[in-house]
């Protein structure tokens, strides 16, 4: 596609960056909030935990996700509601996150007060590990780091909150 044609139907660089962040973050939201899908399985929360430590990791690995976070490196000094476009997406997946520990709670299967600092914490648990090993996204990692990465993130997370 031309260079005149992509502006044609943008406007202007600006609203192209807007745009492909936005639609890598839709991207990313959609696989996050399925992932979140593996607490509701059935099974042993600890395992069920896992299962999601590790989607979520996935996720955050897949190269649309080390894309954004690349675009939005680079643009968000410009452009910084390119920042507050993912932003948005990280607070909407935390809240779902959120949710459903405040479920697991009121079920008696985790000791959670605050289930929005929990699901916070359960992400940088598993994202931040995830980033420094990856260079942050500069790099991947192999299935079986992404696996030890989420298993310590669940046996910390249970530390703090497990019934």
């Amino acid at each position: 596609m031309a260079k005149a044609t992509v502006y044609n139907h943008f406007g202007d660089k600006q609203t192209l960056f807007r745009q492909a962040v936005q639609d890598l973050s839709d991207v990313a939201l959609a696989a996050d909030l399925a992932a979140l899908e593996q607490v509701s399985g059935a099974g042993e929360l600890d395992a069920r935990l896992r299962r999601l430590g590790l989607r979520l990791i996935e996720c955050y690995c897949a190269e649309e996700s080390r894309s954004l976070r690349r675009l939005v490196a680079a643009e968000s000094a410009r452009l910084p509601e390119l920042a507050d476009i993912v932003a948005e997406v990280s607070d909407r997946v935390n809240r779902a996150l959120a949710d459903r520990f405040a479920r697991l709670s009121l079920a008696g299967a985790l000791r959670i007060d605050d289930p929005d600092v929990a699901a916070e914490q359960f992400a940088a648990l598993l994202t931040g590990a995830v980033a420094g090993r990856t260079r942050w996204g500069t790099t991947t990692i192999g299935e079986a780091e992404r696996r030890r990465v989420a298993e310590a993130a669940v046996v910390t997370f249970l530390r703090a909150y497990g019934a």
